[in-house]
C-alpha cells in the first residue's frame, strides 16, 4: 500500500522549489531536503506534509531494486506520519550505497533526519 495522493509530491516545479530553497540534512544512505510551507491566512486548515523520493540509476541499474527501495522508504514514512508536523514539502534522495539497507535501516535514518530538521520533535 502506497502513500495517499495528498501526501505525495508530484509536480516537477515543487521538486525544484524544494531543491532550491529547502533545508538539507544528510545521513549515511539518505539526503533529506525539506521546505516549510507558510500558510498566510489563519483560517486555512493545515496542509498535509508531502513527500517525494528521488533515486538515481547510480543506485542500481535495475528498476526492480530502485522500486523496492522507494516502497521501503514510503512505508517508513507512512509509519512516522502521525508524529510528523504538517505544512512541509520533503524530498528524500537515496545515496548509491543504500542497496544493502532494509526497512529498519530506512526507518531509523528517516526518523533521525526528520528530527534533525525539526519536522518531528524528538527527545
Amino acid at each position: 500500500m502506497g502513500l495517499s495522493s495528498r501526501h505525495r509530491l508530484k509536480k516537477r516545479s515543487d521538486f525544484q522549489t524544494v531543491y532550491q530553497h529547502g533545508i538539507r540534512r544528510y545521513s549515511r544512505h539518505l539526503i533529506i531536503r525539506a521546505l516549510p510551507i507558510m500558510v498566510s491566512d489563519s483560517l486555512v486548515c493545515p496542509i498535509s506534509t508531502k513527500l517525494g523520493i528521488s533515486i538515481s540509476r547510480k543506485v542500481s541499474k535495475k528498476a526492480v531494486v530502485r522500486n523496492r527501495i522507494k516502497r521501503q522508504i514510503k512505508s517508513a514514512f507512512r509509519s512516522l506520519l502521525p508524529e510528523i508536523s504538517s505544512n512541509w514539502l520533503i524530498v528524500i534522495t537515496v545515496k548509491s550505497d543504500a542497496r544493502e539497507c532494509n526497512y529498519e535501516h530506512f526507518l531509523r535514518e528517516l526518523k533521525e533526519l526528520l528530527i534533525k530538521t525539526d519536522i518531528i520533535y524528538g527527545n
